[in-house]
């Protein structure tokens, strides 16, 4: 069973991906107003990746015999300087959210909460590869410049990317 904190922290949790959501499906806007299909469709998929964390989140806190309560979400950021300003929030954004699941982590530990803990590991090992990934975004942003060739080279890069569903979230074979 979940304490009354680690409980409220999973929900808080939940309401971040939540916005996580809410801000990549405001910057993928920002793209299409642009005709930047590609960069959109980055941003489809980062979305489509947090509403699965809400779920893998929503269902564990069942799973443990918790409640969810659901919060406001904040209004996202829309307007953005350049693409690479674009870049370097989404980066500090999940630098937040992996700030957030440290947390979490270090409630389960200090309350001796294994399943929790054991339960998080798959997070802290996606917010490596999420700040990985825009990380190398960033960086290849700023050696590129902003020259509408090299734009054009990453939007079909990123047109490719698709969603694939969390391994939490995978059904598995019934014997």
């Amino acid at each position: 069973m979940l304490s009354e904190r680690l409980m409220s922290e999973l929900n808080r949790q939940i309401n971040y991906e939540l916005y996580s959501a809410y801000l990549y499906t405001a910057m993928e806007t920002y793209f299409l107003d642009r005709g930047l299909t590609g960069f959109a469709n980055f941003f489809k998929v980062q979305t489509q990746e947090e509403l699965a964390h809400t779920r893998i989140f929503f269902e564990y806190v069942y799973r443990k015999n918790g409640r969810v309560t659901l919060e406001a979400i904040d209004k996202p950021e829309a307007d953005f300087a350049s693409i690479l300003d674009l870049f370097e929030k989404a980066l500090a954004h999940e630098r937040f959210v992996t700030s957030r699941i440290y947390k979490l982590v270090d409630i389960a530990v200090e309350e001796r909460e294994h399943a929790t803990n054991s339960f998080l590991k798959w997070f802290v090992d996606e917010q490596v590869e999420e700040e990985e990934s825009f990380q190398g975004l960033v960086d290849r942003l700023n050696l590129m410049g902003d020259k509408p060739s090299n734009l054009f080279m990453i939007d079909a890069e990123l047109a490719q990317r698709v969603f694939t569903l969390p391994a939490p979230l995978v059904p598995t074979a019934q014997a």
